[in-house]
């Protein structure tokens, strides 16, 4: 205690020398003497220059938003698309896809992207398009990546819509302990000012409408991926937007969905006979069955490796070493989501064994 009374002395007021240079106002003959400051100390320093330095950092990254560069896919309908692999800091959680359809009467968009400063950048794109209205904001499921984007649009006048059975995400723990961990890992991109914004108006099924000499159709797919999955077609383009149903060009992040439904919404999605596919993740695909073979036989490989594990009743820890995963182990996202596919679709494959008995 004594040494801190005695290093606690030696702490004065700041004062500032705002002595003019040399040869800019001095009286000649007089010499100013350098002002007495807590910043001689050298602990104090460096702490200031510690939280000068992150502030630097946070306000940067602040005020640079990310390039999000529309590509049209259509004669009415645009997306923009995020990079491969997971949403981290390197990439700011640009890791998703969003679209947009210019009709004659506004515009309607199909999800808005993974943080508020990617919805801000989002919307100067479509700006940068047109100068419609935003009618609507599809949401194709509730994921962090998805929807986080949302308060810019919301704040231009759009109108959200959104499946009922993401209902349960927003209303219990599941989505503020999701923001909590994003706050964490993609702060200061995700931080307080992310909140979680409910839809306008919750659909109950299917849904259909018209816009500007348009006609969408908002077809309810889930649970597959998620349990509100959505795809959205714009009719007259034979363009459809399939949410995370189908990932391209990576591993699609499956946790504990319920991949004997997501299979069978795939083969509904080929059935639909679009021309161009734009996914939740990776380029726009112009032959929608060859993409869609990727996702299925990955979801297909997942369940018949944990299915064969289960029935020979081997550990999971023994099931995962015992995989092939070769096909897979150089395609982005692996490292980030395979082994959280293979355990949820492990357990998974215990629950349907169960259902057997």
């Amino acid at each position: 205690m004594a040494r801190y009374l005695r290093e606690k002395k030696t702490i004065r007021p700041l004062a500032l020398n705002l002595a003019a240079p040399e040869g800019h106002g001095r009286q000649s003959g007089h010499r100013l003497k350098p002002a007495s400051s807590s910043m001689n100390h050298p602990l104090l320093r460096r702490l200031v220059c510690g939280f000068a330095l992150c502030a630097l950092v946070v306000t940067a990254a602040r005020s640079a938003d990310p390039k999000v560069v529309p590509v049209r896919v259509s004669k009415h309908a645009w997306y923009v698309q995020g990079q491969a692999g997971p949403a981290n800091r390197a990439n700011q959680g640009y890791n998703s896809n969003a679209g947009f359809v210019v009709t004659g009467e506004g515009v309607v968009v199909i999800d808005a992207l993974g943080t508020i400063p990617l919805g801000r950048a989002f919307l100067a794109a479509i700006r940068a398009i047109t100068d419609k209205p935003i009618r609507r904001v599809i949401v194709t499921h509730y994921h962090a990546d998805h929807f986080y984007g949302l308060a810019p649009f919301k704040q231009a006048g759009a109108e959200i819509w959104a499946h009922k059975g993401a209902r349960e995400y927003l209303e219990s723990g599941e989505g503020a302990a999701r923001l909590d961990q994003r706050r964490r890992d993609l702060a200061p991109w995700v931080d307080d000012q992310t909140t979680l914004i409910p839809p306008d108006r919750w659909l109950e099924g299917d849904a259909s409408f018209a816009l500007g000499g348009l006609n969408f159709d908002l077809v309810y797919m889930g649970p597959a991926h998620a349990p509100d999955d959505l795809v959205v077609i714009v009719r007259e383009d034979q363009v459809l937007y399939s949410g995370d149903i189908l990932f391209s060009g990576r591993i699609p992040f499956v946790g504990n969905a319920d991949t004997r439904r997501w299979l069978a919404t795939m083969e509904k999605l080929i059935a639909l006979g679009p021309k161009t596919m734009v996914p939740g993740h990776g380029a726009v695909s112009r032959d929608p069955v060859a993409e869609l073979a990727l996702t299925r036989d990955y979801l297909r490989h997942l369940r018949a490796t944990m299915g064969k594990a289960v029935e020979d009743l081997l550990s999971f820890e023994e099931a995962y070493k015992n995989a092939d995963w070769s096909r897979y182990a150089r395609m982005p996202a692996f490292e980030a989501a395979n082994r959280i596919n293979a355990y949820g679709t492990y357990l998974l494959m215990e629950r349907e064994s169960l259902e057997k008995k």
